[in-house]
């Protein structure tokens, strides 16, 4: 089994290869934690603050609310609750359309899962023909993530929901939901008529929090009880638990970042078309540019200029391919200006 590979620690430069909010948290954030005190950090943090905070923000009742450390904390707890092996029984199979977040082909493993990959279509709409194909009696969860990363490419609701009608009695439907500020949807809605899905949302990238690893996941009681069980007491850090909630009490913090996300994936595009660059039009805050032959000449001549940008050629049907940050807008135009320059300079 490979590990996940983090990429290198760069911060000395423009980072937009890792979907990161480059404008930062909310000041509200910042006050917040300046303001905790030495007892508070020296106590266990308690969570009903931050756990009430976000069922408001998400309009569930707060028991349909697990915290977790990250996001990445929730898609292991879910993967350790429902892919170990029982002795004598069939290995418990997860169904992971590609491409994907690496953490859910890295965790299927961790548990004893048997992965299973459905392999993405040309244009990167979503295979529901071929994932519903690949459900058998041993599938325990379906991987989905809408927004896609590292596509930025949506999936219709209504295939989430003839997913969550198709598996077998007792497996799962993940939704990773860690973009949908951006798309401005989520399934989370139709919860109540679907109690075997589960919808995981992190607060690392439209709020700008992801220093302090804050997510959650959103599922009917019953769901959620044996994931919880997986999850580690107090993993959430007084830290983001008082973060969560000074950023939830700013949303207009929010907003503009969405704003500037939206105009940035535009002038994005308008630099591909110029350039000669393929895209997928993106419902996060990345677009995911082809290159082809060009892929290494535009990611190594922006790292050369202090810009990061992500190779993502290795990912199923990304071959040639550049994930692309587009947030605040003045980190657009210097990111578009380096492209030019590292595309157009006489080698």
């Amino acid at each position: 089994m490979s590990h996940y590979q983090k990429p290198p620690e760069l911060y000395d430069g423009l980072r937009l290869h890792q979907n990161e909010n480059t404008g930062g948290c909310s000041p509200r954030v910042l006050a917040a934690l300046a303001a905790l005190r030495a007892d508070q950090v020296g106590f266990y943090p308690p969570y009903a603050g931050a756990t009430s905070a976000i069922a408001t923000y998400l309009g569930v009742p707060a028991d349909q609310i697990t915290l977790t450390n990250g996001l990445d904390e929730g898609i292991m707890a879910l993967a350790v609750a429902c892919l170990r092996p029982s002795p004598g029984s069939a290995v418990p199979e997860a169904i992971v359309p590609e491409p994907a977040f690496e953490i859910f082909r890295f965790d299927t493993a961790v548990a004893g899962g048997r992965l299973v990959q459905v392999m993405p279509h040309a244009d990167f709409s979503f295979p529901l023909t071929e994932v519903l194909a690949a459900i058998t009696p041993n599938t325990r969860v379906v991987f989905l993530t809408n927004p896609n990363n590292p596509t930025g490419v949506s999936m219709p609701l209504d295939a989430i929901r003839t997913l969550a009608a198709g598996v077998p009695d007792g497996a799962m439907v993940f939704v990773d939901e860690a973009y949908a500020e951006f798309a401005g949807e989520s399934f989370i809605q139709d919860l109540p008529s679907y109690p075997n899905v589960v919808v995981g949302r992190t607060f690392s990238k439209a709020f700008g929090l992801a220093g302090l690893r804050i997510g959650c996941l959103v599922g009917s009681p019953d769901t959620l009880d044996p994931i919880r069980r997986a999850i580690p007491v107090y993993s959430v850090n007084v830290a983001a638990a008082a973060a969560i909630q000074a950023a939830l009490g700013d949303l207009d913090h929010v907003h503009e970042y969405l704003r500037q996300v939206s105009e940035s994936r535009e002038l994005l595009y308008q630099a591909c078309d110029r350039l000669g660059l393929k895209y997928w039009r993106s419902r996060a805050n990345f677009v995911l540019v082809c290159a082809d032959a060009r892929t290494d000449q535009l990611v190594n001549g922006a790292f050369a200029r202090g810009v990061y940008i992500r190779n993502r050629s290795t990912e199923p049907g990304c071959a040639g391919c550049i994930r692309i940050g587009t947030g605040i807008v003045e980190h657009t135009r210097r990111c578009i200006a380096v492209m030019e320059e590292a595309l157009c300079a006489a080698p």
